[in-house]
């Protein structure tokens, strides 16, 4: 295909073409609202109209990435790789996830068309198998974050219930009630822009934690003088825990939906887009991390894979931060499986009725029930966190955020972007590829240990 230029804004700035691969292809309409008030003719229903501010989307990052996942990132990030590597490859995941998700966010627009679905994307610009390839690699992202969210609140709750009795429920019961109360999210707040009525209340519930987590955390590490920073293990160990941490920091810094995220953004969508992320990767980026860190210091490579385990008290303390940790991923977990959720509402419900139609709550409703069944079954048979985390950051958040917005510029751009810019873009595609199959086989190895030393349904 001949190329020529990239348009990241509708009707400004220079203009470029997708080309060949993209003849005939259109764009699916979407059950969920997006800002169609600045957009038109892309087959959207005119009665969902939606336009949100920067700074809500912001919000909606920092809350979302300071979730629940934080209280298992000191153990699975910083205990692999010791302070020196740990705070190096922090650092440098952090800046590179984004400065990919800037470059995402400037593909809003190719050749006149608007893309709301990452999936979209990449099939107009090379065609339905990578179409069918992102969408892969993105649902099972996500479905693997559900689980993950999943666990974690029915640890929360769990934790919760040991504070009052000695002999607690097993941890299944702890999930099935946590897949109930997400699926009731999920069902009455069914879009990305309906969260905006949560995000106040997210907010304080996040503050509420993690000012309350890092106080308990400052005073276990000032009490703690036999703390050991040391990486253990033999050679091999270290290289596949370190490789599975890569993994879990690229997690905490990026969702491979920022497609998504950005359809609901006013225009100019790409510059707004990227004031949300400044406000992620600065505001967000100190909440997630400084959990991460305080946890590694106060306790060394006895990190918990769950810090709320580990803490000294008050019981009151406990409580609070395993409470305000749980009602706070009730919202942060639906940012993530959003997309999965539009992608069935758009196909079951009628696309020129209302959300709140009889017929489409309906089929929401049975969409719902069978994802949260679904997640909540595989969850209960397999408890192990650390798999989750590092499972969908190696397998599929590598490709999402790295090798695939440099593809597409490589494709759109050709030669208008210099050798230099050429060798740059394929260079992140080699080194992505190669670190993603690198902590992919980390991430199967830790898989298969787990798989040996647990079983079924595990009361973790």
């Amino acid at each position: 295909m001949a190329s020529s230029s990239l348009d990241t804004e509708a009707g400004a700035g220079p203009q470029h073409k997708a080309g060949g691969d993209s003849s005939g292809y259109t764009t699916a309409a979407t059950a969920h609202a997006v800002d169609t008030d600045a957009w038109h003719g892309n087959g959207m229903p005119r009665a969902e109209r939606v336009a949100d501010s920067w700074q809500q989307v912001g919000l909606l990052l920092v809350t979302g990435f300071n979730c629940a996942y934080v209280l298992s990132f000191s153990n699975l990030m910083m205990v692999p790789l010791g302070w020196g590597w740990g705070a190096a490859c922090l650092l440098l995941l952090a800046a590179a996830a984004w400065y990919a998700n800037w470059l995402l966010a400037g593909l809003h627009v190719v050749d006149g068309q608007r893309f709301i679905r990452y999936r979209d994307l990449m099939g107009f610009v090379f065609g339905r198998k990578m179409y069918y390839l992102t969408w892969f690699l993105q649902f099972t992202t996500l479905l693997l974050g559900s689980m993950g969210f999943i666990l974690l609140g029915g640890r929360a709750l769990k934790a919760i219930s040991a504070e009052f009795t000695q002999t607690p429920p097993r941890l299944q019961w702890f999930i099935a009630a946590t897949g109930f109360v997400y699926f009731a999210f999920a069902y009455f707040v069914p879009t990305i822009s309906a969260m905006r009525n949560w995000l106040a209340t997210s907010a304080a519930l996040t503050i509420t934690f993690d000012v309350a987590l890092l106080a308990v955390l400052v005073r276990d590490g000032r009490s703690n003088s036999r703390r050991d920073y040391a990486v253990h293990g033999t050679e091999a160990e270290k290289v596949f825990n370190a490789l599975g941490a890569v993994a879990a920091i690229l997690v905490c810094n990026t969702s491979g939906l920022l497609p998504e995220i950005q359809s609901t953004l006013r225009k100019p969508a790409v510059g707004n887009m990227r004031r949300a992320l400044a406000l992620q990767y600065t505001v967000g980026a100190a909440g997630y991390y400084g959990i991460s860190v305080a946890g590694y210091w106060a306790y060394g490579a006895a990190a918990s894979e769950y810090l709320p385990n580990q803490l000294s008290g008050p019981r009151w303390a406990s409580v609070l931060i395993n409470a305000t940790a749980f009602l706070q991923s009730i919202v942060s977990q639906h940012l993530f499986t959003v997309p999965i959720h539009e992608g069935m509402d758009t196909g079951l419900q009628r696309l020129e009725e209302g959300m709140f139609s009889r017929y489409n709550m309906t089929r929401r409703l049975f969409a719902r029930g069978l994802l949260f069944g679904v997640n909540v079954f595989v969850t209960a048979l397999f408890p192990f966190m650390g798999d989750f985390v590092n499972l969908f950051g190696s397998f599929a958040l590598f490709p999402l955020t790295f090798m695939f917005p440099s593809m597409i510029i490589l494709k759109i751009k050709g030669e208008c972007d210099g050798r230099w810019g050429r060798l740059w873009h394929w260079g992140v595609i080699v080194v992505s590829s190669a670190v993603g199959l690198a902590t992919s086989a980390a991430a199967v190895r830790l898989i298969l240990h787990n798989a040996s030393v647990y079983r079924f349904f595990a009361d973790t």
